[in-house]
């Protein structure tokens, strides 16, 4: 009959989506043949951690008992990916056998993928992990990776406890703590110093000409509007959506917690890096599938829509992405959410984002240009139906982008650089935070009336292009929410007629 020798149960968790879920590693060691037997819905890159904890183990002299080892990962309903649960699972092995103290791991956590050397590695979603460890009332301490320390640290209210090797925190442990301030604390908890830095080569003072442009580019940073740019081939289209991150200002300390959260679940986490504080810009290749645009995957992740989370998604060549791609973006532009739901589990991720989006006049490009444009009118009508209606009206500023003039080439009067532009649309934008919280583009349509209150003039001119210009509800709604922006530019509390004739002008075909 088997024996039992020994059990141990250690604090660890599992990310699913961005939703952290607690895991109990339950060790038990029986008499039997020896083997390491790890049960509770473990995926493949959690069992085959049996062969790194006993490489790791071999290397660094500590004893693995040759018994029957069965680790159960609870709750078994719970499906479990990943390297994390290495450390958790060698932890409990060690206290099982009597080699560590059941005491040293009270109210700890622990995550941590292991090399053959017995070394540490970093894991993905150290902060959301560290975020759940601080809320949890039996968490006081969160062991990890070193590499992922000062992306957790961004977590208040939970001690931090990290390292290269797995040698060190069993010196730590079982020393009680008397070595782990020194060698093991994360510094104080930080901001990363990374600044919103503009790219030098994309900066405002660079593109020459294109006013109307320029215009609606500050219009879009500063109320967060959905920017269409349609012009031929070297127009600067590509340049002018460049340089719109330079036009934002830094992620607030929640904002950047958000997005660190999100690149960090994707793997996209530098080891040893802070909070990004730089708002995201993604410009994903339009072969990109709608699984990778929107997010999925057997296990739910992040697509490149989350992954601008509270930054700028480019999207160049607009009609040449897939029309599945392009219709799946309708939800998260209305809701600001990605729901991924798949049969083995659902997520959901946010995805709060400006769209900017540049396409051709036509398929040649050079649409009305005597001699370089041979398209025909089905061969366009065909091209620009590959955006559909719902789409575009889902889009505040729709732009054409005409050719730079020749005087506007030599002219070497230098353009007004983004930095100015940056001032405007910070206080434009700390305008609308302190009305509504929010940027104007995610204002609720329930309280739109109330927000963007227009003057008797500026009704009469929105009545009008409601009734002429065949203007959708939503495309109601989008033209206020410009025209309010375009009142905290100017620092008016009321919208007033100029206000909705500059937004309705910038809602005309493409």
């Amino acid at each position: 009959m088997a024996k039992s020798m020994g059990s141990a149960s250690v604090m660890s968790a599992a990310v699913m989506g961005l939703e952290v879920r607690p895991v109990s590693v339950e060790v038990s060691l029986i008499t039997g043949t020896p083997i390491i037997q790890i049960v509770g819905l473990a995926q493949s890159a959690v069992r085959e951690g049996r062969e790194r904890i006993r490489a790791a183990a071999a290397q660094m002299g500590l004893h693995v008992p040759g018994l029957r080892i069965t680790v159960n990962l609870a709750p078994a309903d719970l499906p479990k990916t990943g390297a994390a649960l290495d450390l958790p699972i060698m932890l409990g092995i060690l206290c099982a056998n009597g080699d560590l103290g059941q005491d040293a791991l009270r109210g700890t956590m622990a995550v941590g993928e292991l090399g053959l050397d017995g070394s540490l590695r970093s894991i993905r979603g150290a902060l959301p992990i560290a975020l759940f460890a601080a809320g949890h009332p039996n968490v006081e301490r969160l062991l990890l990776p070193s590499a992922n320390l000062r992306e957790a640290s961004a977590a208040e209210g939970i001690q931090l406890g990290g390292s290269e090797s797995l040698g060190r925190i069993l010196i730590a442990l079982r020393d009680r703590d008397r070595g782990l301030a020194p060698a093991l604390l994360a510094p104080a908890r930080e901001a990363s110093d990374e600044r919103a830095v503009p790219d030098p080569g994309f900066d405002l003072s660079a593109v020459k000409g294109q006013p109307v442009a320029r215009r609606a580019l500050e219009i879009a940073a500063a109320g967060g509007h959905n920017l269409l740019l349609s012009g031929c081939p070297g127009a600067g289209k590509t340049s002018l959506a460049r340089c719109l991150p330079g036009l934002l200002p830094a992620l607030s300390v929640p904002e950047a917690v958000d997005v660190t959260a999100i690149h960090s679940v994707a793997g996209l986490i530098t080891d040893g890096s802070g909070l990004r504080r730089a708002r995201p810009f993604r410009a994903p290749h339009h072969s990109i599938s709608e699984a990778g645009l929107i997010g999925g995957g057997s296990r739910p992740r992040p697509g490149e829509a989350s992954l601008a989370h509270h930054g700028v998604l480019f999207l160049d060549e607009l009609p040449e992405f897939g029309r599945r791609a392009l219709e799946a973006l309708r939800q998260p532009i209305e809701e600001g959410r990605v729901r991924i739901v798949r049969a083995a589990g659902s997520a959901s991720f946010p995805a709060e984002f400006t769209l900017v989006a540049a396409m051709n006049p036509c398929p040649c490009g050079y649409l009305g240009i005597a001699g370089r444009c041979g398209c025909s009118e089905q061969s366009v009508r065909r091209y620009r139906r590959r955006v559909s209606g719902p789409l575009l009206d889902r889009i505040d500023l729709l732009i054409d982008v005409p050719a730079v003039r020749w005087e506007d080439l030599a002219d070497s009067a230098p353009s007004e650089e983004s930095a100015a532009v940056r001032r405007r649309v910070v206080g434009a934008r700390a305008l609308a935070t302190r009305r509504q919280g929010s940027t104007n583009a995610r204002i609720p349509p329930a309280r739109i009336e109330r927000l963007c209150a227009v003057d008797r003039g500026g009704r009469a001119l929105l009545r009008k292009a409601v009734t002429y210009l065949d203007l959708t509800a939503r495309g109601y709604h989008r033209a206020l929410r410009v025209a309010r922006t375009i009142a905290d530019l100017d620092g008016r509390r009321r919208v007033s007629e100029g206000h909705v004739a500059e937004a309705i002008r910038f809602r005309g075909p493409v």
